[in-house]
């Protein structure tokens, strides 16, 4: 489908990082990123999550999407991640978008001297350059849309990840993308209830994608929960792991939200 979001979206960052490149030359990023602290490892904390608490909860920290506008208008990065961490979330989810979701990624090395959780940078991977500067920012994963990339890319910046250690979240929203991921066996795959195509969502895709995985991955519910029925049906699935933006966002307290969702 020619102009869906994804489509505005991937031109917009093509765009937008040939103005980075002459900024900060890919060199440069490579050699600053030596210096970068350890990875928190994003797939250990939700491993242990699901081991303590039978649950794993990304909370996310997003402004505004291209369907829904302006979600929050008092919107204080920090002060929402020490209030995730404090509601016991297992990890976090930075979005970095700026011209779609007014996201920014100086917010995620905010967030990472602010907190002790293990942090996503959510934002649409399409170049090599952008690893390293996740890498540089404070990421402790970096998400990669199979939608998005072609299987030469997809093998090629999960290799790279691994270089640098950082986690992958590879995110899928269809039977054929499911299929594509997993050949390259990945450890963390997102299902995202949400087409990013015409943004309208449907949880049963949970359902029918998460049939496909092994045993061995660790699957991640995405975009659409609002309920504590509609978790507990997403668990009926076999999928204990969760990332939930805008019905946080939309909260007077996200943190109190996240506790009565997941711990009342």
């Amino acid at each position: 489908m020619k102009n869906s979001y994804l489509d505005e979206i991937l031109e917009d960052t093509k765009n937008s990082l040939s103005e980075r490149k002459s900024l900060i030359p890919l060199s440069k990023l490579k050699k600053n990123t030596e210096q970068s602290e350890p990875s928190r490892g994003f797939i250990k904390g939700i491993k242990e999550s699901l081991e303590k608490n039978k649950i794993g909860i990304i909370a996310e920290i997003k402004k505004a999407s291209p369907s829904q506008g302006v979600i929050r208008e008092e919107f204080n990065p920090i002060e929402l991640a020490r209030n995730y961490q404090d509601a016991n979330a297992t990890c976090l989810s930075v979005l970095t978008n700026r011209p779609f979701f007014e996201g920014s990624i100086d917010h995620l090395s905010e967030v990472k001297r602010s907190v002790r959780l293990p942090i996503l940078r959510k934002d649409f991977i399409v170049d090599e350059y952008q690893i390293y500067e996740s890498k540089l920012y404070g990421a402790d994963c970096i998400l990669l849309i199979v939608a998005a990339l072609s299987d030469t890319q997809l093998k090629d910046y999960l290799e790279l990840s691994s270089h640098l250690k950082l986690d992958v979240l590879v995110e899928v929203h269809s039977e054929e993308e499911m299929k594509r991921a997993l050949n390259f066996s990945p450890k963390l795959i997102g299902i995202n209830n949400r087409d990013l195509k015409t943004f309208e969502i449907s949880l049963t895709t949970t359902k029918r994608l998460s049939r496909l995985a092994t045993k061995d991955i660790v699957l991640v519910s995405e975009s659409g929960i609002k309920t504590k029925r509609e978790i507990e049906k997403i668990k009926s699935y076999g999928v204990n792991v969760f990332l939930i933006g805008e019905t946080f966002m939309r909260a007077p307290d996200p943190g109190r939200e996240l506790q009565e969702l997941f711990f009342t």
